[in-house]
């Protein structure tokens, strides 16, 4: 039995792989040091188990449910998790709630709905996927971190005002769709009056 089988206690970040286009296992591969609760989507199943990821939970309608019964047996212990009308995602969300989990990961998750996520946020930590782009949260309008020399997107509602303070400065930036901004290397601080996210850049070699 994989070492992913040992008794689990919720208290690393689950991972919910929605959608692996994009993706590459390399970026996934660090999210799973630490022995998460994994949950992908029906039609992700056969790409994650090539990985070789051991699967907790298959996000499933009854009909794949009943055309691949056979993954119970192979891919033991997984379990499938009932879902209707394609809602993947708040299936998910539920089932980590629930069980008393406090974080996931998300992989494959638009970032142009992010916003849908923030109702969330009160009951788990979340970050998000996207692509080779890395979102994250900033719930309380303020965040401090240090930086390389590189490119961030801020996402927020339209017309949201962040002011960002660096070595380069201070300014004010009007969030519009994927509004990208350069930081210089060194400490940059955020300010906002609501939720923000901060999307990184990962490059992968493939």
């Amino acid at each position: 039995m994989s070492s992913h089988h040992f008794v689990k206690e919720q208290q690393e970040p689950a991972l919910v792989i929605l959608d692996t286009t994009g993706i590459h296992f390399d970026q996934i591969a660090p999210l799973l040091e630490w022995v998460p609760t994994v949950l992908v989507s029906q039609e992700e199943a056969y790409t994650v188990i090539s990985w070789g990821i051991k699967i907790d939970l298959i996000l499933a309608d009854l009909e794949f449910q009943k055309s691949n019964f056979h993954l119970l047996e192979e891919q033991y212990p997984v379990k499938f998790l009932g879902v209707k009308e394609g809602q993947f995602l708040e299936e998910s969300l539920q089932y980590l709630i629930a069980t008393k989990h406090s974080a996931a990961n998300i992989i494959g998750f638009d970032h142009r709905n992010l916003y849908k996520l923030e109702s969330m946020l009160e009951f788990l930590d979340l970050v998000v996927w996207d692509g080779n782009i890395r979102y994250f949260p900033v719930k309380t309008g303020q965040f401090r971190k240090w930086f390389t020399s590189c490119t961030i997107q801020l996402y927020a509602l339209e017309n949201t005002l962040i002011e960002i303070r660096n070595t380069a400065g201070s300014r004010i930036i009007p969030i519009k769709h994927a509004t990208m901004v350069n930081v210089p290397e060194g400490i940059s601080e955020f300010h906002s009056k609501g939720i923000f996210w901060i999307g990184e850049i990962f490059n992968i070699e493939t």
